[in-house]
């Protein structure tokens, strides 16, 4: 698709770090306005966004050098997250950026809200707010920044689906990695070992794929649009992030079906098992706050 957004010289702006940034901007800029119309500070916005940012991305790196590590046994990242501990112990901008870039380009959502969540929670304890009430807050933003950044994905041709002939199927001829036969044989094996696959492809063609990135962007925004309405409604704190939980976690995991990566335990990919946690989680606790308020 369109991989590289502007290009001058030795600048060069991705399509995915775009959306990244426009979907901190956008999140950041609503939860402002947010803030404003329940008389709170917003400058908390910008906070909160700011932890979000930074452990969001420490997260989803380091779940990425994980998942390498799991399915490709390539421990090469190790010294990556040595660099990212020291620089943030000894203060040291330079020495954390260099260990964030040592883990390459991958970036995991779930990896990234797990380190999010962390990172927001230390805030929110270090300002002695209510945790809930701020989950609450920030819950529909985080819907919407997942779905702002899978069309970063779809831009850049990343966590497509698996082959399909449907009348929307895409290909991504310079995908990351690309959808064509050849990289089939050597990124997804499983598939390309198939009886059905060798029978439809041959060498040198392109791969039509489930564009898994807009499935999961319309359902991300339909997520946010619901979120937006309870928190206006809501009974108690934190039914909004609670509902977040449990629909981001059921989405995900029906996705994977359709995606392409490895599978783990009982045949469910690393995704799939942290979507079934949140469902489980988020349903305990729902039925308990709301068993509690009645």
């Amino acid at each position: 698709m369109y991989p590289i957004i502007f290009e001058y010289k030795l600048l060069k702006i991705s399509s995915y770090g775009l959306m990244l940034m426009l979907a901190f901007l956008i999140c950041n800029y609503l939860l402002r306005k947010y803030l404003l119309k329940i008389n709170r500070d917003p400058k908390m916005g910008d906070d909160i966004i700011f932890y979000a940012a930074i452990g969001g991305i420490f997260g989803s790196k380091l779940y990425h050098m994980i998942e390498q590590a799991l399915w490709y046994s390539d421990y090469s990242n190790v010294d990556g997250i040595i660099n990212i501990f020291k620089g943030l112990y000894q203060f040291d901008v330079s020495l954390f950026f260099s260990g964030i870039n040592q883990f390459g380009s991958g970036l995991v959502f779930l990896g990234g809200l797990m380190g999010g969540f962390i990172s927001v929670t230390y805030y929110i304890r270090k300002n002695n707010l209510v945790t809930l009430e701020v989950y609450d807050w920030v819950a529909p933003f985080l819907a919407l920044g997942h779905a702002i950044g899978r069309m970063g994905c779809f831009l850049v041709g990343d966590c497509y689906g698996k082959p399909c002939s449907l009348p929307w199927a895409v290909t991504f001829k310079e995908g990351l990695p690309p959808t064509t036969f050849e990289s089939f044989q050597y990124n997804y094996p499983s598939v390309f070992n198939s009886q059905e696959f060798k029978s439809l492809y041959f060498p040198g063609d392109y791969i039509y794929v489930h564009p898994t990135q807009i499935y999961e962007f319309i359902i991300y925004l339909l997520i946010f649009f619901y979120l937006r309405y309870i928190r206006d409604n809501k009974l108690y704190n934190g039914v909004v992030m609670f509902e977040y939980l449990f629909l981001a976690g059921m989405a995900r995991f029906l996705i994977e079906f359709l995606r392409l990566n490895p599978k783990y335990l009982f045949n469910f990919s690393g995704a799939q098992i942290i979507s079934i946690f949140m469902i489980l989680i988020s349903s305990f606790f729902m039925y308990f706050y709301r068993k509690k308020t009645t």
